[in-house]
């Protein structure tokens, strides 16, 4: 098929995106419509292969190609670079399909697949053989590797390099007919053997393959290799920039000589940034397949994992990735981003849009002696600090509670203003309570109790709540308005920050990069919706998940931990 024309990005787009920042390629592009080169139009693509779930990196390539289109009023493609049938899979375009959606871009009409010219590359590289410019070549995988030469000695040519066009198209048509067996043959360009670029050393355009494909079933058994394929899907398409990786960079000579050696319809350029590495993170699929084949996390959607799936299960919303994105920029620098920008930008997120709740995640009892046992009081605590519009809670304040263990000390250390013996807190929406004694298991010694007496003239938001003067402020709930639910508490998926450049990245897995916690939490809890976030207050930012949940049964995600400043909130 060949796009006759370009219409102008119709995706939606959340209104919350951030302003894009000026980078080289928009600079680029900025001109090249300044000054006419690409006739005055802009079309890009993301063109992932459907082998594996899309992780953080693409991401970054996701937001700049539709960011791009969007802005300038161009286009994007969505297109599945699908040249390797034994390693592709429908859940994977499936999934893929719903993450770039999730993250708030859509490619209106413009769905294409490398299969989509399966036809059309075949007809070309026939062209290329007629033109003396590809031959069929006979030597084995591993012949070819050992007359390829490298960096420091030219390759050698191929014995078969310079057989007759006719045997050549001969062969080749033979080839798609399925004669002959997989890595029998193989058909490449005829370049430079000499090149100091190793990918114009008369690389490969077609391998044979008896493998069926998802999409064009058992119609072919020769397949495109992906530098020729992309090329050649780039033009059918008309695409204008075609923007990929820095390691994509010495394919450039390779991407260009295609484009110009074949009678396609457009001529697109290629354009080079860096990739995204993230700190405490593997970006590498294979790695990443590891993972989940060896059992070290449960699935491509884990919560540790950098998949989008994964992230998404988390808590992180397309806001906060859209936002990331925008942040770290583009350039052509090499660098590893610290993961805690990432975790900054859902805060920045998710403390805007998170109504507050109260959770106690290790719980430990709390008896208030002087309060009634029949007696109950309602405590009013805002949905959130910032957005009064949002109205109130109800808090049922009884004789016995739960507070977090690590909210009480029996020695108190310096700079400690929570409970402890003969030391005052205010429980949070309610009173100033003084701690009076406690109790302790015989066998492991923890304490069991805490005891303490209320001070009614200091109840929140009452005339002279203030006159007794408390540093600590601790959050609270009934042990019998408060059901049980299981949180689930994530850290990072590594122990030290470039697991990448280890040998082996097995023994710096995190042991504790989960903990199941029975915690206390507010009853209004129960009926959280599936993917929606909340802040616990003095705890972080959390997410029912969306997986292992059922009716009445939620189970929570930490997304992120709260920062200091905020904990105070």
């Amino acid at each position: 098929m060949i796009l006759e024309g370009c219409p102008r990005y119709h995706g939606r787009m959340n209104t919350n995106t951030p302003s894009p920042a000026t980078n080289f390629i928009r600079n680029l592009v900025t001109d090249d419509l300044a000054h006419g080169r690409t006739g005055g139009r802009l079309a890009t693509r993301f063109p992932p292969e459907p082998n594996g779930y899309l992780h953080i990196g693409h991401a970054k390539s996701i937001c700049l190609n539709f960011g791009l289109a969007r802005d300038f009023g161009g286009v994007c493609h969505m297109r599945f670079d699908d040249t390797n049938p034994a390693k592709e899979e429908t859940e994977f375009v499936d999934s893929i399909l719903d993450t770039v959606r999730w993250l708030g871009f859509d490619w209106g009409d413009h769905l294409y697949y490398a299969s989509d010219y399966f036809e059309r590359c075949y007809g070309y590289a026939a062209k290329l053989i007629e033109d003396g410019k590809a031959f069929v070549d006979q030597l084995s995988a591993e012949e070819i590797r050992a007359y390829r030469g490298n960096l420091t000695e030219p390759g050698r040519e191929s014995p078969w390099r310079n057989r007759p066009v006719s045997e050549s198209l001969d062969l080749f048509r033979r080839m798609r007919a399925g004669e002959f067996r997989d890595g029998q043959l193989v058909l490449r360009a005829r370049i430079d053997m000499a090149s100091p670029n190793l990918n114009l050393r008369d690389p490969a355009l077609y391998r044979i393959r008896h493998v069926p494909h998802w999409r064009t079933g058992t119609t072919w058994c020769i397949y495109p290799m992906y530098d020729y394929a992309h090329a050649v899907s780039d033009a059918e398409e008309r695409i204008t920039h075609s923007l990929c990786t820095l390691e994509f960079e010495d394919h450039r000579p390779l991407y260009d000589w295609v484009v110009e050696n074949t009678p396609v319809p457009g001529r697109p350029h290629q354009y080079e940034f860096s990739r995204l590495n993230l700190s405490y993170t593997l970006m590498s699929k294979r790695k990443l397949l590891e993972l989940v084949q060896e059992g070290h996390v449960r699935g491509w959607d884990d919560p540790r994992m950098p998949t989008l799936v994964g992230l998404r299960r988390r808590g992180y919303t397309p806001e906060a990735i859209r936002l990331f994105c925008e942040r770290i920029g583009i350039s052509k620098a090499d660098s590893v981003i610290e993961l805690g920008v990432l975790e900054d930008c859902l805060r920045s997120d998710l403390n805007e849009r998170s109504h507050r709740r109260v959770a106690v995640l290790d719980p430990v009892r709390l008896v208030l002696e002087n309060f009634p046992e029949d007696r109950s009081e309602e405590c009013l605590a805002p949905n959130h600090p910032h957005h009064p519009e949002w109205g109130q809670r109800s808090l049922r304040l009884t004789r016995e509670l739960v507070i977090e263990r690590d909210d009480f000390m029996e020695v108190p250390a310096k700079g400690f203003f929570r409970l402890s013996p003969g030391k005052s807190v205010r429980l949070r929406y309610a009173y100033v309570v003084t701690c009076t004694r406690f109790d302790t298991d015989p066998v492991s010694g923890k304490v069991t109790t805490v005891y303490a007496t209320y001070d009614p003239e200091t109840r929140s938001g009452t005339p002279g709540a203030d006159a007794v003067k408390v540093k600590g402020n601790i959050h609270w709930l009934s042990t019998t308005e408060a059901p049980e639910v299981e949180v689930r508490l994530y850290e990072r998926l590594f122990l030290t920050p470039n697991p990448a450049v280890e040998a082996d990245y097995r023994p710096l897995l995190n042991p504790e990069s989960v903990r199941v916690v029975a915690a206390r939490v507010e009853p209004g809890l129960i009926g959280a919706l599936s993917g929606e976030a909340y802040q616990f207050e003095r705890t972080g930012y959390f997410i029912r998940d969306a997986v292992d949940s059922s009716p009445g049964h939620p189970v929570f995600n930490r997304a992120v931990t709260l920062r200091d400043t905020w904990a105070r909130s």
